[in-house]
């Protein structure tokens, strides 16, 4: 890519989105393209259409999506499975359409099966049964991998795909129905210490195994094989992607009394009573934990030149920091 190329960045107001576009800009490209959803429906493929054969980009990045956590996915199966796959289906087609030089779409590493050997590698892709919370969402993000590396098969089109971790970071979504574990838990003890109550409901037992990518870090990974890379250096055994993350993971639980420590730093500061003291966590295990463990195998990432450098507890102080501006 080029500081002058035509650059179209779907989903560009998203926590991924934006996180692109803050790389982009540091990195001198100045011809940026973005649509709101109100300027550009995805799931119409005529407007899709249409505006690819008027703007005609040299690049793009897919990081639209239909996203949220365990509750949403559960409860609007429909609505992840068919948005998602049209989303990805009507950009990359459209891309081949125009002649796009290159096009990255990003997945998520919920596309692995559940019992997936740990750390997850790329060739480890429909070798067993998903996680049934997060069906729908994988199965379309599966779609539009296969997509891609089908285009690149049949018409030698340059679609490289990335797998990214669960993500945290400036811009997510704090929604408590609808956001992922980390901002949910952010937002639920915030509103603790505010009401005064000391004591936040979390889902499941708090054992998970989890990993987190600061958003930042993977805008950066996302960008730098963009620059570096074509479709058929991410090629493996499943296709042409990689995987994305951090390479470090923590419990959900750890998780929950790092997010605690930061909320109440003042207040822990201040007293020598306990954390449970201060905020009580507690633990509804009628709620389920999904995946056991989810771990991405990051060598192939390290192999090509990049590594992630925000730590979990300077991201998250950051992303409270954020999440403070944004809603307070």
């Amino acid at each position: 890519m080029k500081p002058e190329s035509k650059i179209y960045v779907a989903g560009h107001l998203g926590l991924v989105g934006s996180s692109i576009m803050r790389s982009l800009k540091k990195k001198g490209y100045i011809n940026l393209l973005t649509r709101t959803h109100a300027e550009l429906d995805l799931l119409n493929q005529d407007a899709v259409s249409s505006f690819f054969a008027m703007e005609k980009p040299d690049y793009v990045f897919l990081a639209a999506a239909k996203v949220g956590g365990i509750g949403a996915n559960s409860t609007y199966p429909v609505k992840f499975l068919f948005q998602n796959t049209l989303i990805g289906f009507n950009v990359i087609n459209a891309a081949y359409t125009v002649g796009v030089k290159k096009l990255m779409n990003l997945g998520s590493t919920c596309i692995y099966p559940k019992m997936a050997s740990q750390p997850i590698k790329e060739n480890s892709l429909l070798t067993g049964l998903l996680e049934p919370t997060n069906e729908a969402y994988a199965l379309a993000k599966i779609s539009v991998i296969k997509l891609c590396t089908a285009y690149n098969k049949q018409y030698d089109t340059n679609f490289l795909s990335v797998m990214p971790t669960n993500l945290y970071g400036i811009g997510d979504n704090y929604d408590i129905e609808n956001s992922h574990v980390l901002p949910a838990m952010i937002r639920k003890f915030h509103e603790a210490k505010l009401s005064g109550i000391n004591k936040v409901i979390l889902w499941g037992d708090g054992s998970p195994l989890r990993e987190f990518l600061y958003s930042d870090d993977l805008a950066d990974a996302v960008v730098y094989p963009m620059e570096h890379n074509n479709a058929q250096d991410l090629r493996n055994g499943a296709g042409d992607f990689i995987n994305i993350g951090s390479g470090q993971e923590v419990t959900i639980k750890e998780l929950a009394e790092i997010i605690r420590a930061i909320v109440y730093e003042n207040e822990f500061k201040n007293c020598i009573q306990s954390p449970d003291m201060v905020c009580r966590i507690t633990w509804d295990v009628s709620k389920p934990n999904g995946t056991p463990r989810k771990l991405c195998d990051i060598s192939r990432l390290l192999s090509l030149g990049f590594t992630p450098s925000m730590t979990l507890n300077e991201g998250i102080k950051k992303s409270y920091m954020d999440f403070l501006k944004t809603n307070y």
